[in-house]
């Protein structure tokens, strides 16, 4: 028992989240360089260079130079098993971004600083909330020109709904920039750029140093002297506790792309947050040190390894250790099994592993049981870990493929990537698999959805958008779709399970049908 709880209590398990662009990815990368599990970053913009970042491993995000999907990365700092969430920043993949989040125990919001919170920003932060888990803010691109940060810190708290509390101090921006102050150490770390490598030369001094006037100049140190006055004076005190609670949000000032203050904010977040939490699972509370094994399934990706075509269970353990070659209960599925090939990831890198613990991300390999939600216990525990819930599409197209005679890879592909979650496939009811109804939350995932099928599974196909805006569950079982009085343009579909849905085109069809079919039980979420 003691040997399993220090391999938990060394367990970090955090995502980390931003608007598009505002270096999400480039901070992940210079977490992986510290802690020596990659020698070079990648030039996630340089379409022109072979480098690309490595938690964007599918051929779209390469050419695109955007996350599409997200990414799971284990590494070793200080004594610490850190397991990093890379999620897509871009908002029609925000389904994504909300069920790796069911499992983060943490989360760095990563900001702009000479933008702010962004729209994004604020969606995947109130998913935060919601979770009610901590969350550190790395504001980013110091080194371009950038806003106020008392403003920014402003905009933080009145935008969000969150207290702040900055961790450390930017001296200038810009070509001005020139480090950070710890407030914590009351030490002043100034740094030499060089280009993005894992050593990065640091000069640490004191505020009232007057050595420091050279280099920084007159302006630049009289103000931060001021700065450090007000903020130790009129600030709050620190309080880890509120922290915790996803109240407070410690704030630290840095540039990922030039390494400017990557390292402090890493060693202070690791000491700051909590080793892996309790999950709750119906009425009980799962502990993460109960030496019973338990874990759900969050996320489903195929094709991980075109060499082998694949599909890959990401699961997040939330008690116990995990031994390869012991047998499980699935519970949805109600049988024992052994978790076949079970992987540590970097992105789409895999090596095979003996064990893991409470707080680590798995892969196992998925012959086609699993589906997002699932929960995977030692046999004779009973745990049924909470439902994910299922993002309602608002986008829909026709799809079919050109070449009929392709017609099994088309059905393959498209079950494929729909058991993935990302999108949502329907078919006219009694209809086959020759055409599909695609819906999707937001419409960049038709083009990595088409990109997929012609790479992934050789299947060109031809996409209508359809002007429907609304899904409804229908939740009658009994129910006559023949027999609905419905307007001419609402559409009767099923999904994969065979569960019969409405497609609306708007708000006052979806009242009609409410209003004219007596007893019609109408529900805008998947009943799992």
């Amino acid at each position: 028992m003691a040997d399993l709880r220090r391999e938990i209590e060394k367990r970090r398990t955090f995502a980390i989240i931003s608007h598009p662009d505002a270096g999400k990815t480039t901070l992940t990368e210079k977490f992986l360089l510290y802690g020596g599990a990659i020698n070079l970053a990648g030039a996630v913009k340089g379409k022109k260079n072979a480098r690309h970042a490595v938690s964007d491993w599918m051929e779209i995000e390469k050419q695109r130079g955007i996350s599409v999907t997200s990414s799971v990365m284990q590494f070793q700092y200080d004594g610490y098993c850190i397991n990093i969430l890379d999620t897509p920043g871009h908002q029609d993949f925000s389904e994504d971004t909300y069920r790796t989040l069911m499992a983060a125990d943490s989360a760095v919001m990563v900001i702009d600083a000479g933008k702010g919170v962004e729209a994004q920003t604020r969606k995947l932060f109130k998913v935060c909330t919601m979770r009610h888990i901590p969350i550190f803010t790395f504001i980013n691109k110091m080194d371009r020109e950038a806003r106020d940060p008392y403003e920014l810190l402003e905009e933080i708290e009145n935008e969000l709904g969150i207290g702040t509390y900055p961790m450390n101090w930017p001296v200038g921006c810009g070509h001005d920039f020139k480090g950070v102050y710890d407030r914590e150490k009351h030490r002043l770390i100034t740094f030499d750029a060089n280009n993005g490598q894992h050593e990065v030369a640091a000069h640490e001094s004191r505020v009232d140093d007057d050595s420091l006037l050279p280099q920084l100049g007159e302006n630049l140190l009289n103000t931060l002297r001021d700065d450090v006055e007000l903020l130790d004076g009129a600030g709050d005190e620190f309080d880890v506790q509120a922290v915790r609670d996803g109240k407070l949000s410690p704030v630290f000032f840095g540039s990922a792309l030039t390494n400017f203050g990557v390292e402090p904010f890493l060693e202070s977040f690791l000491q700051l947050t909590t080793s892996p939490l309790p999950r709750q699972c119906g009425d009980t509370v799962v502990d993460p040190f109960d030496p019973g094994f338990s874990a759900f399934v969050f996320k489903i990706q195929a094709n991980m390894n075109k060499v082998h075509r694949d599909r890959i269970a990401f699961m997040r353990i939330c008690s116990g250790k995990f031994e390869k070659g012991m047998e499980v209960l699935h519970v949805q599925g109600g049988r024992k099994m052994k978790l076949s090939q079970p992987q540590q990831m970097m992105a789409q890198n895999r090596e095979i592993i003996e064990e893991a613990y409470a707080g680590d991300i798995i892969g196992v390999f998925d012959p086609g049981v699993f589906s997002i939600g699932d929960t995977v216990c030692s046999p004779g525990m009973k745990v049924k870990f909470d439902g994910i819930p299922t993002f309602a599409p608002e986008f829909f197209c026709r799809v079919e493929q050109k070449d009929t005679m392709k017609r099994k890879q088309f059905v393959k592909g498209t079950s494929q990537i729909a058991q993935e979650g990302a999108i949502q496939v329907f078919r006219e009811v009694g209809g086959g698999m020759e055409e599909v109804i695609v819906g999707v939350v937001g419409t960049l995932q038709f083009d990595v959805f088409r990109y997929r099928l012609e790479n992934e599974y050789n299947v060109e196909v031809r996409m209508e958008n359809l002007p429907y805006s609304y899904i409804r569950w229908i939740d009658n079982e009994d129910v006559d779709l023949k027999k609905l009085s419905l307007t001419s343009d609402t559409k009767k579909v099923e999904d994969m399970r065979g569960r019969k849905l409405l497609l609306f085109a708007g708000e006052w069809s979806i009242r009609w049908a409410e209003e004219h079919n007596e007893g019609l039980k109408l529900s805008e979420f998947s009943r799992g």
